[in-house]
């Protein structure tokens, strides 16, 4: 018999190309809702990038899944510092229709991987929250996605032996399991909101948030993005 907790170790291949159309479709709209100079703002979570330089690295990883280029290197800060000025004359509107493009075309890659390119699709979900910080913009690390961005945090905490956590989350109605559960070390726990956990895993700015709890386990230790 399949019990709840077997099925948190089900691997949803579908859950990261979801996630990426969800934030597509959000994401996108506004993009081209805003002008050159939005795209000149610094964004915090990565010192030393615009947004533009944060959507063409988004764009550049998604196009590197699609068309399945993973050459030595690939993904570490040389090849992303690399691959923006690969795009340093491209119009801002170039910018974002590859990134449309990668956004759509990833998710199949990435299902067919086996888990491998799951952080992928949540590292684009991520930035797309740091844009949100940068514009000034409501939801940022929440919105429509989140439910599915929480899932595959789950699945690949989990994957990765990451230290185990259990989360009350408000915008959930059962508690979200993450991390390894091999009983050797006792789980963490956290209540509170899914865009302050998903903050936490990504090592991004609290911004003075409030109303949520962390017990057993440090806040630096959950962040998978390292830095």
């Amino acid at each position: 018999m399949t019990t709840p907790a077997d099925l948190h170790d089900v691997r949803d291949p579908e859950l990261p190309g979801r996630l990426l159309t969800l934030e597509r479709d959000e994401l996108v709209p506004l993009l081209r809702s805003r002008t050159d100079t939005d795209f000149a703002l610094p964004v915090v979570a990565c010192p030393g990038w615009t947004v533009r330089d944060v959507l063409a690295h988004c764009s550049s990883a998604l196009i590197r899944v699609v068309e399945r280029r993973f050459e030595k290197g690939v993904f570490s800060p040389e090849s992303n510092d690399r691959d923006i000025a690969e795009r340093a004359d491209w119009s801002n509107a170039r910018v974002v229709d590859e990134l449309e493009r990668g956004m759509t075309e990833a998710g199949p890659v990435i299902a067919r991987a086996g888990g491998v390119l799951d952080t992928v699709a949540l590292g684009e979900w991520v930035h797309a929250g740091d844009v949100r910080v940068a514009f000034g913009e409501p939801g940022a690390y929440a919105g429509r996605g989140l439910p599915e961005a929480l899932a595959l945090l789950g699945a690949v905490t989990r994957a990765r032996g990451h230290v185990p956590l259990h989360a009350d989350v408000d915008d959930l109605d059962e508690p979200l399991k993450l991390g390894e559960a091999s009983g050797e070390r006792p789980p963490g726990r956290y209540i509170g909101d899914g865009a302050t956990l998903v903050r936490l895993y990504a090592g991004r700015p609290l911004d003075g948030a409030a109303g949520w709890e962390l017990a057993g386990v440090e806040a630096k230790e959950l962040n998978i993005f390292g830095g």
